[in-house]
């Protein structure tokens, strides 16, 4: 496919909108115990992420006739789209419900993320936070918005100062490591949303300072979000070498560390490698 790119960013909201409202607000607070069940030990699906993934993916395969469409839900019965990713000329990368475990739960945080990808690297993203309505929207190249803001992250504070998105058991490490004599600093504070759509948003607003993650990290998650948080200033690698994330590209090995600016990326860094 070599169709040019003519696509507005508008009516991807709009669609990712109406999907909230059509399938996903209905249902928060009103599933019942048939409409959730587990895709593996512990990590949920609801009727949904189905649902919201079925009508994103017709309205936006409407949009760029022949793009392929990677989503969520859709990877666990047929995941050779993913291998399919980096080559793509435009592939949509769709999470139609980050967060289900809190949206199953009654808890209020929850995200709709959608990415548009160009040969395996990041050109748009959007997350939308359905309860709020708040969007944020990225371009490669064209900065980062929330609200129609122009996002620009401060400058970084100081290690100590800082509180970041970081898994259970590294930030046990770090506790238990600070109780050393002559010990480093840690940041002050940790956290994890369990809606990393919601993290990206805090994160490119500064109301987080950093954020590391590990495992997988499937494009879905972290595409879109990667993307808004360097194009509002901050810096973003792999901490195995200091590549960069790119969703079609093989895991470079090591964790998704996001930092104010390349000092604080290697303060933190240097801490939980």
């Amino acid at each position: 496919m070599s169709t040019p790119l003519e696509i507005d960013p508008a009516r991807v909201a709009e669609i990712m909108h109406e999907a909230a409202e059509a399938e996903i607000l209905p249902r928060f607070r009103t599933l019942e115990r048939h409409e959730i069940s587990e895709k593996s030990p512990g990590d949920l699906v609801t009727v949904a992420d189905r649902a919201a993934e079925a009508l994103l993916t017709k309205r936006l395969r409407g949009l760029i006739p022949g793009a392929l469409v990677v989503g969520e839900e859709a990877h666990e019965v047929s995941p050779d789209a993913l291998a399919e990713l980096s080559d793509a000329d435009w592939a949509w990368i769709i999470d139609p419900l980050d967060g289900t475990h809190n949206f199953a739960h009654g808890t209020p945080r929850f995200a709709v993320i959608v990415a548009l990808a160009r040969r395996g690297e990041t050109a748009f993203g959007w997350i939308l936070d359905p309860v709020t309505g708040r969007l944020a929207t990225a371009q490669s190249g064209g900065g980062a918005m929330i609200g129609g803001k122009r996002l620009i992250l401060p400058a970084a504070r100081p290690l100590a100062r800082m509180t970041g998105s970081l898994g259970q058991k590294i930030a046990d490490r770090l506790r238990a490591r600070a109780e050393a004599p002559d010990a480093p600093p840690i940041p002050r504070g940790f956290t994890r949303y369990r809606t990393v759509g919601l993290e990206y948003m805090d994160l490119a607003e500064g109301k987080l300072d950093f954020a590391r993650y590990a495992g997988r990290l499937m494009p879905w998650d972290h595409a879109a979000g990667e993307l808004m948080y360097r194009e509002a200033g901050g810096h973003a690698a792999m901490t195995g070498d200091g590549r960069a994330y790119a969703p079609g590209g093989k895991r470079p090995g090591g964790a998704l560390l996001l930092a104010p600016d390349p000092d604080a990326w290697a303060a933190l860094g240097a801490l939980m490698p």
